[in-house]
């Protein structure tokens, strides 16, 4: 297969290589193999090629980036990629010293995977891989052409690689947020009775859009309605809006979550949405470098027993970055299915946190905050913190 050999002339990787290294030493892995998006991204220091951004589905097989690293000797990175990536790289060419862009498809990826290994005479290494983001014909032509090889699980080596952000994922995470919170306190203010549910997330999308994310989803509900699917279902005055949103920025996510009303606010509703932000300030308050993860949920948890609206509120906390669920891992199984093995592990500098109080209440309906909050070494610093009240609707001019 063409191989085109990239001209860097000393491997200077763009993340922290000596951390890397440690993490890898610890799993007792000799390369790691990243096949995820996020990952080769995190990898290429923050490339991500553009044609495949929203698909990965191509002719019979499908894009399969891969990047090979080998533990201590950046000089032997490989990255594997599409053949028209080759113009990617002429425009800024990316630090692994070997480059392949021949590939269509996983088993290309996978040839070119054995290949480099085989070049540098690594054919018995111990490889930690993706196994959720590795195909199945990919993975087995790889132990065929390197049967001597171990192969191991590295995700949880891949999620610790991400889990402290450097000040430029830090700028991304904020600017992220940041342009949420504008789009959704944009979309309340315009939206007006009578605008279909359908169509406020439509304009959630284009106020996105329009400030540079690329839009990933929108939950909506209104009224008394705890239904946060797109409808038909209409805004009527009086009621609230939860607007809940992910934004990606460079692929970094952003997800807050807003609370709109077509109107004034009446002092219940003021009263229940204190309710979810003492919550929130409760969890707050345990946020900073040191601190064990599980001290968080159990200050939220007891202030939300206090609460009289305990019986149909839920507290949940989780980490944010490339994805939008990342170390630290801080709940089981609340509501997504991986296991709370942060817990008990203090939290650290640069770790990014979503915090979200949600109240299904019964007359009211759907009422919740949703704040993304850095880790610093003497507390936190929250990420598009504006429109944390009550915000009218139909304000715009």
């Amino acid at each position: 297969m063409d191989a085109i050999v990239g001209t860097t002339q000393e491997a200077k990787p763009p993340f922290d290589q000596e951390r890397l290294d440690r993490l890898m030493e610890e799993a007792d892995f000799d390369f790691l193999i990243a096949a995820s998006k996020h990952n080769v991204q995190y990898l290429l220091g923050g490339y991500k090629f553009i044609f495949f951004s929203a698909m990965d589905a191509i002719g019979h097989s499908r894009y399969l980036p891969l990047v090979i690293y080998e533990k201590g000797r950046p000089d032997r990175a490989a990255y594997i990629g599409n053949k028209m990536e080759a113009g990617e790289h002429q425009n800024r060419p990316f630090w692994t010293p070997e480059l392949h862009t021949a590939t269509w498809g996983s088993l290309d990826a996978a040839a070119l995977a054995a290949e480099h290994f085989s070049k540098i005479g690594r054919t018995d290494a111990r490889i930690g891989i993706e196994p959720a983001f590795l195909p199945s014909d990919a993975y087995i032509a790889l132990r065929k052409a390197l049967p001597d090889a171990k192969v191991f699980d590295a995700t949880s080596t891949f999620e610790r690689m991400r889990a402290l952000k450097t000040p430029e994922e830090l700028t991304k995470l904020r600017k992220a947020s940041d342009l949420i919170t504008e789009s959704m306190l944009a979309t309340i203010a315009a939206s007006r009775e009578g605008s279909t549910k359908a169509e406020i997330i439509e304009r959630l999308r284009r106020e996105e859009t329009n400030r540079g994310l690329q839009f990933e989803y929108c939950l909506l509900t209104l009224g008394s309605s705890h239904n946060r699917a797109a409808s038909e279902q209409a805004w009527a005055a009086g009621e609230v809006m939860s607007i809940d949103s992910g934004g990606n920025y460079h692929g970094y996510i952003g997800d807050l979550c807003r609370m709109g009303v077509l109107g004034e606010p009446d002092s219940e509703l003021e009263d229940l949405l204190h309710e979810i932000d003492t919550i929130q300030q409760a969890a707050f308050s345990k946020i900073k470098a040191g601190a064990m993860g599980e001290d968080v949920i159990i200050e939220a948890e007891a202030t939300l027993k206090t609460s009289p609206s305990a019986a149909f509120t839920d507290f949940f906390c989780h980490g944010m970055g490339l994805i939008s669920h990342e170390a630290p891992f801080l709940m089981t199984n609340h509501p997504v299915a991986y296991e709370g093995v942060d817990a008990d592990r203090p939290l650290e500098e640069n770790m990014v946190i979503s915090v979200e109080t949600t109240m299904l209440h019964p007359k009211r309906g759907f009422i919740k905050l949703e704040d993304t909050v850095a880790v610093t070494a003497t507390g936190y610093e929250m990420f598009g913190d504006t429109g944390r009240g009550w915000n009218r609707g139909g304000t715009a001019a």
